[in-house]
């Protein structure tokens, strides 16, 4: 089974302030070093897109996964998408699409890709209280549709929208899926809130 899943790290993170990456987050580890490490566990392949700006970056990335530089990450997130594409297998089975920026534990993406095998669907989204969250998984059959988005056309957007009816929605309890850290008052209240999360468990 070839599993792949595109980490979009090529954003300015001008609300946030400074770059994402190498945010800390959970054990004293950086941000893209726990997002790439989690997808591993998972079992799927980290292509990780950076950008010009951030390539030096690439250090916080686990050892197994595939670093790749959109140099035209300036154009918006579609451009890294299609940049991410370029390096996926022609015969993936399935390709998960997240944010460096939305961390998940690797338990949140076994779920979701055992639900899509499951109900062999086309797209599988994960879903709080009726509010769809990410990361986005999409079958081989999808490979066409995403390479023809475009940023004017609203990316990803319009291929849920155009899919809707089919999209296989994977319910969880928990909140984490709808994580999505653009500013530092987020990601502090994230980072308290998974320490305390991690040190009531241990």
């Amino acid at each position: 089974m070839k599993k792949f899943a595109i980490i979009l790290a090529a954003g300015k993170s001008r609300r946030m302030g400074f770059c994402k990456t190498s945010l800390t987050w959970i054990d004293g580890q950086t941000l893209l070093t726990y997002q790439t490490q989690e997808w591993i566990l998972a079992g799927f392949t980290p292509v990780v897109v950076l950008g010009p700006h951030n390539q030096d970056k690439a250090k916080y990335s686990c050892s197994d996964s595939l670093i790749v530089v959109n140099h035209h990450a300036n154009l918006g997130k579609v451009s890294s998408i299609l940049t991410g594409l370029n390096y996926i297998s022609e015969d993936f089975d399935v390709l998960a699409i997240s944010a460096v920026d939305q961390p998940r534990s690797h338990k949140v993406y076994q779920k979701l890709y055992q639900s899509h095998e499951d109900n062999s669907a086309l797209i599988s989204i994960p879903t709080y209280k009726d509010k769809m969250g990410h990361p986005l998984l999409f079958s081989h059959q999808m490979r066409k549709n995403l390479q023809s988005i475009k940023e004017e056309t609203l990316g990803l957007r319009q291929i849920i929208q155009e899919f809707n009816s089919q999209i296989n929605r994977v319910y969880f309890d928990d909140s984490q899926i709808l994580l999505d850290m653009n500013t530092p008052s987020v990601y502090q209240e994230s980072l308290l809130s998974v320490n305390h999360i991690k040190s009531f468990s241990s």
